[in-house]
């Protein structure tokens, strides 16, 4: 059950809210209407990426994202709204990414969004850009709360419970590299091109994911954390000290690391999904289990934790591959759930690079290491 319920059901009717996301390397507008019934309309939903402007850098460029972002993101609000045969007269909130992200990228969205809404004179709400991505599944079907959520994207890892819109448990994160982390950072050690994951996926299909033996991360360790940077750094010394590598050598590596990422998932999860059974022995099987992020998109990753969850009683649930990876849909939804429970932010909302979806949790109990961006916590 939603432990926040709307304050009121008549006034969430058909509200309608223009999202805007641009936390990485993805420009994106999107604008949602809430149904009578509760359904969530898609009225425009537009990405631009960036992936010819930074692959010949091999990752993700900030300045060249900031820029980007900040030249597309007022064309890209207004084809929204062209899409959507609506003006700003008729939208009742106006959401942007907040953060976490490239601080310079966050800025181009968040900015963007306070002029509009400044302008029109309607609201504004700042979301956490892992809120979107953890509320993302109800975008294409109702969800009850709570749930457990596996968020894995290029910059997190964590095990959460969802107990209500901004309400958030963590039972586990990354101490070091996120798994997106280590699917990119394999993919450039492989040369296999810029965006690294799915082309390490691409090439995986060729290979024998069982010819390598990598470590499993925290074997044996209690608890719901991850750790990937050792993994990422054996899958490394094996291709180095291959003398001549071959095609198939560079397809067997990958699938080995792709498999042995989606193990270390599915193993952990586990332990995350036995932690929900027990605090919530009435919810029936199937149990929820959601993943969301970047990462959810790989096909090995979700067999793995589909597999895991089919043993231990949960159902996967994971939203459309379009909404998996960053967009502005779940940003725009994230919106209009705050604004149906009447949280807006006033105009000198900050953007932020770091912003815990636990932030409690990151208190008490922040995570350790520090990885490509800083500590995880």
């Amino acid at each position: 059950m939603d432990l926040a319920p709307p304050s009121s059901s008549t006034q969430a009717d058909g509200l309608i809210v223009l999202g805007l996301e641009s936390s990485c390397d993805e420009s994106a507008a999107a604008i949602l209407r809430r149904q009578a019934d509760g359904r969530i309309e898609v009225l425009a939903d537009l990405v631009l990426g960036q992936t010819e402007a930074h692959a010949p850098f091999g990752g993700v460029v900030p300045e060249i994202a900031a820029r980007a972002h900040a030249e597309a993101m007022d064309g890209l609000a207004a084809a929204a709204l062209n899409e959507a045969g609506l003006s700003l007269a008729d939208l009742d909130g106006i959401a942007a990414t907040s953060g976490p992200g490239l601080i310079g990228g966050v800025m181009a969205a968040l900015m963007t969004a306070k002029g509009l809404a400044l302008g029109s004179g309607k609201p504004l709400i700042a979301v956490n850009h892992l809120e979107g991505h953890a509320l993302s599944p109800r975008l294409s079907e109702p969800l009850d709360f709570p749930y457990l959520l596996l968020l894995v994207s290029g910059g997190h890892t964590q095990l959460l419970i969802a107990e209500a819109v901004g309400r958030y448990r963590r039972l586990g994160s990354t101490l070091d590299d996120a798994a997106g982390e280590a699917f990119d950072k394999t993919a450039k050690v492989l040369g296999l091109g810029f965006p690294g994951g799915p082309a390490l996926e691409r090439c995986a299909q060729e290979g024998d994911a069982t010819r390598f033996d990598l470590p499993v991360p925290l074997k044996g360790k209690p608890g719901c954390d991850f750790s990937f940077a050792g993994l990422k750094t054996a899958a490394r010394q094996i291709w180095d000290g291959l003398e001549t590598p071959t095609e198939q050598d560079r397809a067997d590596l990958a699938a080995s690391v792709q498999a042995a990422i989606a193990r270390a998932l599915a193993s952990r999860t586990k332990r995350a999904m036995d932690r929900f059974a027990e605090d919530y022995p009435d919810i029936a099987q199937p149990r929820p289990l959601v993943v969301a992020g970047g990462v959810a998109a790989n096909r090995t990753v979700r067999a793995a934790l589909e597999e895991a969850a089919g043993h231990a009683g949960f159902s996967l649930i994971a939203p459309p591959m379009k909404w998996c990876t960053d967009n502005a849909a779940m940003i725009a939804l994230a919106g209009l759930e705050k604004l149906v429970r009447g949280q807006t932010d006033e105009l000198d909302a900050p953007a932020r690079a770091r912003w815990p979806l636990d932030a409690v949790s990151a208190k008490l109990d922040p995570a350790i290491g520090s990885g490509r961006k800083g500590p995880k916590a």
